[in-house]
């Protein structure tokens, strides 16, 4: 497995793959040097991401491989499902994997998946619009929803 960290405005993010694709893409949460020379597996997602962030990509291209039970693959490939700039409930997700008794179990694969941004959990909130949990603290899911968000809100200060 390959390793790079490149910064992002959100912090450093360390993305690890290989061939088979890109296993994990985390946000860390403290000061790390920025790898120099991004191994050939991870350029591609390394070039996806920053796109992301200049405003220029809303849709990820990517050979993924993430590790984790059958379930919580299939609740991170149903992330992938929800469009740039909308949000999903637990209670709507669990209902599209068909099991409405199952939203703690999809909670929970939510909470543990590998792939930030590029799996799209931070597009889903609580039933009544909260932004509840997120592994990258609530400040990091509240600047992704509103870079995503069609109506940029201004500031008057």
């Amino acid at each position: 497995m390959e390793t790079c960290i490149i910064s992002s405005p959100l912090g450093y993010t360390k993305i690890i793959g290989d061939n088979d694709g890109i296993a994990q893409i985390t946000i860390l949460n403290s000061e790390e040097n920025e790898t120099n020379i991004i191994p050939l597996e991870l350029e591609d997602c390394v070039m996806q991401l920053r796109e992301y962030f200049e405003g220029k990509r809303q849709v990820f291209d990517l050979k993924l491989n993430p590790q984790g039970t059958p379930f919580q693959n299939k609740v991170w490939k149903q992330l992938q499902t929800i469009p740039y700039g909308k949000t999903m409930s637990y209670l709507e997700l669990s209902k599209q994997l068909g099991d409405i008794k199952a939203i703690r179990a999809v909670a929970n694969a939510n909470g543990k998946n590998p792939l930030w941004i590029v799996v799209p959990c931070h597009r889903v909130i609580g039933s009544d619009g909260s932004l509840t949990g997120y592994a990258g603290g609530l400040h990091r899911k509240q600047w992704l929803l509103e870079h995503e968000s069609p109506y940029k809100q201004q500031r008057l200060f």
